[in-house]
């Protein structure tokens, strides 16, 4: 489940006030609790907050990032207003990459040059064995197109960095795109290839030509993602790790230079890799071979311009949105251009543009009370391992060892990253761009025969969001997602537990959900279950699976439910700890507690929980996040977990029969 704020004196005066936490104007009274309660907790919010033009979705996520966006602006236009600032200093690198973004008149007047650079080393591939070393040239500066490649810790070493092969090398969300022969899919590839042919006449090219070249880069993409995993396949971290030598993979993918295309890149001969899919790196090294160099220029030609479409004229940047952000998702119009570059500098610099957001805009206090909900909510995780009855001792000794080596980060880095070498201009928007990304590459490959960082944040202070690392072993909460409606400074605990509470525990439990369940303490994929455990666990996670399969947004599209099975594990069990924590921290039953204003405890709690999750998503949008997001559409996730709580039933006064009341023998039971 991948933003920013100014001053704290203005920080305060910009977010909602505790009362408002419980708000009876987002309910739909009409929608009875026990029927519905994600319309019956947010429906009045919803009719209320239609979606914005320049949006695909908005809700809670999406009100606190606007919030957020809002400080940084300050931020960004009181650096780039400067010219004195010191060279080299962070406000200078922030203040001009944003200045070169928001220069519309010299990026208008540059059209197409500054991509022509790269145009220019792409017409000099004329053989196929001319790719590995330009491949590696584009991989160095993230310019998109043929096999990702990547650093991180090893699965089953986490003591150390290898680099990882990656299937990639598509323009469309994913392979299904290329080979479902639905309508919708067809309509799609036709609005496809019109991008790909307007982009090839800005190149320069006539129309006709352009229309050739657009279906001669969508057949290849076609082949590419014949060749690679399905989005559910990609999940089983096992199958997705095959330890290679160079030599290894060079025999079992011939026919491409891999030693120049990781050399190129800095990576020595004698360092093993990860081959994520070994017959995607196989197919992709036959098709260099197999398909015409010309092919193969045209696709880079048209993926350069792709990856460079956001930062160049008005031209380019229009197609870019008309296809990813209209067809795909449904957006009616760009967001202001001053959010899209403070986007871009967040992603290029974000723990510079961080350092200066935390200076503004988050205080200790928030710092210490998280540290406290997340040592309540271990213990209350430590308390339900202990008492699960399908579960053996040996296995729950392990289950603990995990949870007790959890790290946790909260807000912001001990030590922030070292932008030195990195050389930020006031003029080249592009330019800027892609010198973030070449020292973003040579940052992660020098990594390599070091020991691991573990002062390394994946998530700039600014992220409204939070995850797990298996390899870390470590839960991270940054500053963005610290503030209503998921943290509120002076509301009860029950609202607190309800909202930040269950994003702890939901990020907890991703330890323990199917995928993070194969790592151990020390983050290695290595087993840690009796065997018979593991099919007790295997047989839960099934009616997850089952459950979540049967929610269907439209006639002709559902819910995956092997595809977002970690996520919704999480979600159950972070709802289950939370309400265990709170529990602990009243003394009582939630639902026998005293009442806060019009609701008991109980009911505050699942109110909290229904409260982050509500937004109004566009039907294109949605469609995209069923194919291919691991996380269920946020109706569902309220749905999904409340109603196999006999918690949630007792708050309500749900009955057997009622929607909300699921049959016991059907309710996933796991942590």
């Amino acid at each position: 489940m991948t933003l920013v704020l100014p001053i704290l004196a203005v920080l305060q005066a910009a977010t909602p006030a505790a009362g408002q936490a419980i708000d009876p104007a987002n309910f739909d009274p009409a929608v009875p609790a026990c029927q519905d309660f994600y319309h019956h907790a947010v429906g009045g919010w919803q009719k209320a907050n239609p979606i914005p033009a320049d949006k695909a979705r908005y809700g809670a996520f999406e009100e606190l990032a606007e919030r957020n966006r809002a400080i940084l602006k300050s931020i960004l236009e009181e650096t780039s207003a400067r010219k004195d600032w010191k060279k080299g200093s962070i406000q200078q690198k922030v203040g001009d990459f944003f200045a070169s973004g928001m220069d519309e008149a010299a990026i208008e007047k540059a059209g197409a040059k500054p991509l022509q650079p790269w145009l220019a080393r792409i017409d000099k591939v004329k053989s196929a064995d001319d790719l590995p070393a330009f491949l590696a040239e584009a991989s160095l500066a993230g310019v998109p197109g043929g096999i990702g490649l990547g650093i991180g810790q090893d699965d089953k070493d986490s003591t150390r960095y290898v680099p990882t092969l990656w299937q990639g090398g598509l323009g469309l969300p994913d392979r299904d795109y290329y080979l479902k022969d639905d309508d919708r899919s067809k309509g799609l590839r036709e609005k496809y290839a019109t991008f790909v042919s307007t982009l090839f006449v800005l190149l320069g090219e006539k129309e006709g030509q352009a229309k050739e070249d657009a279906a001669a880069v969508i057949a290849l993409e076609t082949k590419l993602a014949q060749a690679a995993r399905t989005r559910v396949a990609l999940r089983d971290p096992e199958a997705n790790y095959n330890k290679r030598t160079l030599a290894e993979l060079e025999k079992e993918a011939p026919g491409y230079a891999w030693a120049t295309f990781l050399g190129k890149q800095g990576i020595p001969k004698a360092q093993d890799l990860v081959v994520g899919q070994p017959e995607f790196a196989k197919a992709f090294a036959a098709l260099t071979r197999s398909e015409p160099v010309a092919t193969w220029r045209t696709y880079l030609r048209f993926h350069a311009a792709r990856g460079a479409a956001p930062y160049l004229s008005k031209a380019f940047d229009e197609a870019n949105f008309e296809f990813y952000g209209k067809a795909l998702n449904g957006i009616q119009q760009q967001e202001p251009r001053w959010k899209r570059v403070q986007g871009v500098v967040d992603r290029n610099v974000g723990e510079a543009l961080g350092q200066l957001y935390v200076e503004k805009a988050f205080g200790p206090a928030q710092k210490e009370r998280m540290k406290a909900l997340v040592e309540n909510l271990r213990k209350a995780l430590s308390e339900r391992i202990a008492g699960l009855a399908w579960m053996s001792p040996e296995t729950k000794a392990a289950a603990q060892k995990k949870l007790a080596a959890f790290g946790v980060k909260i807000g912001y880095p001990d030590r922030w990253r070292d932008y030195s070498k990195l050389e930020v201009k006031r003029a080249g928007y592009l330019e800027n761009v892609q010198a973030a990304a070449t020292f973003e590459s040579k940052r992660e490959i020098a990594k390599l025969g070091k020991p691991i960082d573990r002062t390394e944040w994946g998530m700039s202070p600014p992220t409204v969001n939070a995850y797990y690392s298996p390899n870390m072993n470590e839960i991270v909460f940054p500053a963005g997602i610290l503030q209503p409606p998921f943290f509120w400074p002076d509301a009860d605990d029950a609202v607190n537990y309800g909202a930040i509470g269950v994003v702890i525990g939901h990020e907890m439990t991703h330890g323990f959900d199917d995928q993070g369940a194969q790592f151990d303490a020390e983050g290695n994929l290595k087993n840690w279950w009796t065997d018979a455990d593991k099919k007790a666990y295997e047989a839960r996670t099934g009616l997850v699976v089952k459950q979540f399969d049967a929610f269907k947004p439209f006639p002709d599209a559902a819910v995956n439910g092997k595809l977002t099975v970690g996520e919704n594990i999480a979600d159950l069990g972070g709802l289950k700890i939370a309400w265990a924590a709170l529990e602990k921290a009243l003394g009582k039953d939630p639902n026998q507690a005293p009442k806060v204003g019009d609701f008991n405890p109980g009911q505050r709690f699942f109110l909290s929980f229904a409260n982050v999750w509500r937004n109004n998503i566009r039907d294109e949008a949605l469609r995209v996040r069923l194919a291919t997001d691991v996380h269920s559409p946020g109706q569902y996730r309220v749905l999904g977990p409340v109603a196999n709580l006999p918690e949630f039933y007792a708050a309500f006064g749900c009955k057997d029969g009622d929607a909300m009341k699921r049959p016991e023998a059907e309710r996933p039971a796991i942590w």
